[in-house]
């Protein structure tokens, strides 16, 4: 069943859309955008500083859906199977990142575009040391499944990685 947008939506997310054409964020580009509601976006792994290679030559996909309320609500944003090993990364694709969530603690704004989203995840990967699952991985992915990542309950307290 297909979202149905409120006009604010629909005209926010077709000049997202419109200036990710334009200019693509460094390392994606979009797969399907089809419908306009649910985007895949191809991102290559970044190089780490110092020139660590943890991602760099990996390729992810990443799915953005966008509800009706959108950009006063945050997309569901997730990496598709296979995700990556990091430690704020689920097997599931969820992620624990302040910016993807509103609410309390959540740090999203109707500011954020998806090219800021997108890089803020390839940031938080290059950024990373150690490539390690989240503690609990495997309780939480067969708790939650494919639910919304939004309905889980997120602590944000390391921003190490």
């Amino acid at each position: 069943m297909a979202t149905r947008l409120s006009t604010v939506a629909q005209r926010r997310i077709q000049s997202e859309l419109n200036e990710w054409m334009r200019s693509p964020p460094e390392g994606c580009c979009l797969e399907s955008c089809e419908p306009m509601t649910s985007w895949v976006v191809i991102m290559q792994g970044p190089e780490g500083a110092g020139g660590v290679r943890l991602y760099a030559d990996e390729v992810f996909r990443v799915r953005i859906d966008f509800g009706e309320q959108y950009p006063l609500d945050p997309p569901d944003v997730i990496f598709l199977a296979p995700a990556p090993i990091h430690p704020h990364i689920y097997s599931n694709g969820h992620i624990c990142l302040d910016i993807l969530y509103s609410g309390r603690n959540g740090g999203w704004s109707p500011a954020l575009t998806m090219s800021k989203v997108v890089l803020s995840l390839r940031s938080m990967l290059a950024s990373n040391t150690d490539k390690r699952k989240p503690p609990g991985d495997a309780e939480y992915c067969a708790r939650v499944g494919n639910r919304s990542p939004k309905l889980s309950n997120w602590v944000f307290e390391d921003d190490k990685v």
